[in-house]
């Protein structure tokens, strides 16, 4: 064995500095709170208008950061369908399950259930980042996860009625949804700030919540503003998306689809803690367990990635 992937933690900071572990260990914090945002708003905003409007929001505060200072458009055509596929994915499919999924169900097991990807992620790498083949560990994990997922699904369906199921299932394929999204972009290089990236994504993906919100939910103009809400919105938009994408897509080529997404594994104890402390949110023993398969497995995922030294591109 070389002695340079002797020490892999070393050399990551080594070749990187603290901007690394630093920005993604504020990714964790951020997101583990950004589901009981998402919930405490959601008594006074409709799901879909609510996702929508924080990525326009964000939306603007990207673009006044970026201006003057990095390229506000892509340079090909191509990049454009890219980043509108993937900003779909993403924003308008991804989020719009979970904003309406946690109508039906806890923040933290929304959480748990957006943990499954990179369980999706995985599969997707294998296909299509030959740097990232699928091994029987990582496999044995995605199925030790999804059977937690199971356990989970059962539990709402048996307990919390047909709805809470739905809505578990839709966070579920919402996560599927983001992990491609993720994988893609990292596949077809996008030569364009991470600002803009995040941005343009945010574009593509809230004009369909936009709409799909103004017919079925109404006009937001009518909605119920209130202090709270407008602090949850502005806390989702500006720190939840135009901080947290900012900081994803300057990691994305950074580190590996792996170590990234392991993010998905610390986020979602958090999630569970502050639903429980301050959402006063509460969880069976059954949905607990299935709960620690679903992070047992997304570990196993991950064990073996942490054992290779990371792949670091400089720029």
């Amino acid at each position: 064995m070389k002695r340079k992937n002797s020490s892999p933690k070393w050399n990551w900071r080594r070749k990187t500095g603290w901007g690394v572990p630093l920005a993604w260990l504020t990714l964790c914090v951020v997101w583990s709170s950004t589901w009981l945002v998402i919930k405490v708003g959601l008594q006074d905003l409709p799901p879909i208008s609510y996702a929508a409007i924080r990525f326009v929001i964000a939306v603007i505060v990207l673009f006044a950061v970026s201006l003057g200072r990095v390229r506000l458009l892509p340079r090909r055509g191509a990049d454009y369908a890219i980043l509108a596929l993937t900003g779909v994915l993403m924003f308008a499919v991804n989020y719009g399950l979970l904003f309406w999924g946690e109508l039906h169900v806890s923040s933290g097991l929304a959480a748990v259930l957006q943990a499954t990807i990179p369980i999706f992620g995985m599969l997707s790498a294998h296909l299509m980042l030959p740097d990232e083949p699928l091994r029987l560990q990582k496999l044995l994990g995605a199925l030790l996860a999804l059977g937690g997922v199971a356990m989970i699904c059962e539990r709402l369906l048996g307990f919390s009625g047909l709805m809470a199921f739905w809505g578990g299932l839709g966070i579920v394929f919402g996560a599927a949804c983001a992990a491609f999204s993720n994988v893609l972009l990292k596949a077809r290089v996008i030569q364009l700030a991470p600002s803009m990236i995040a941005g343009w994504q945010m574009i593509f993906g809230a004009a369909p919540l936009l709409v799909t919100g103004f017919i079925v939910e109404g006009n937001p103009a009518r909605f119920h503003w209130s202090a709270l809400s407008f602090f949850c919105l502005l806390y989702l938009a500006v720190i939840g998306s135009a901080l947290t994408f900012l900081l994803l897509y300057w990691l994305l080529p950074r580190m590996t689809v792996a170590r990234l997404q392991a993010i998905s594994l610390i986020t979602p104890p958090g999630a569970v803690m502050l639903g429980w402390a301050i959402g006063g949110e509460t969880f069976s023993l059954f949905s607990l367990v299935g709960a620690c398969f679903v992070l047992a497995g997304v570990w196993m995922i991950f064990r073996k990635e942490e054992m290779r030294e990371p792949v670091i591109q400089e720029g």
